[in-house]
């Protein structure tokens, strides 16, 4: 009969042993995506001829002057002001309805349009034909929204 184990000894790898499993394992995987490590190969190489290797090497090694400069940049006030214009214009137009501005866009479209048939015209308007304009439904729904715009909008102003 055998004696009984009463102590397990752990192999210890020598650093030379653990060198040549990890190239054996590297060797494998390479063997594995041949494909996928050349055309990595012929991209890094693309990359390095138009000498975009050497800029993104200035740029890391730089990288602590680049985050200041970026920084610095980024906290100025046309900067932060810009900022802030975008996220008050951002809630503003969430919560507009989409059915409205999409209409106001398309009525806009159409004015602009509209408008540049009669721009070169040397004509003036007469105070007359203003008035007489007024008659016309499409003129008059304008006015009126722009009218019920302007009240709108100075009812805010006037909570502010």
């Amino acid at each position: 009969m055998a004696a009984p184990i009463t102590t397990i000894t752990r192999r210890e790898l020598s650093q030379e042993e653990i060198q040549e499993a990890k190239l054996n394992e590297l060797q494998s995987l390479l063997a594995e995506q041949e494909q996928a490590v050349k055309k990595i190969l012929a991209i890094t190489n693309e990359l390095n001829e138009a000498g975009i290797l050497d800029a993104v090497k200035a740029m890391a090694e730089a990288r602590e002057k680049l985050a200041g400069i970026a920084v610095s940049q980024a906290s100025r006030e046309p900067v932060t002001n810009m900022i802030n214009h975008l996220t008050n214009a951002a809630g503003m137009l969430s919560s507009i309805n989409p059915e409205t501005s999409s209409k106001l866009a398309a009525s806009v479209q159409s004015g602009l349009t509209e408008a540049e048939l009669y721009r070169g015209s040397d004509s003036k308007v007469s105070v007359f034909q203003m008035l007489t304009a007024l008659n016309d439904p499409d003129i008059n729904e304008a006015v009126k929204f722009s009218l019920n715009f302007l009240k709108g909008m100075g009812k805010e102003l006037n909570r502010s």
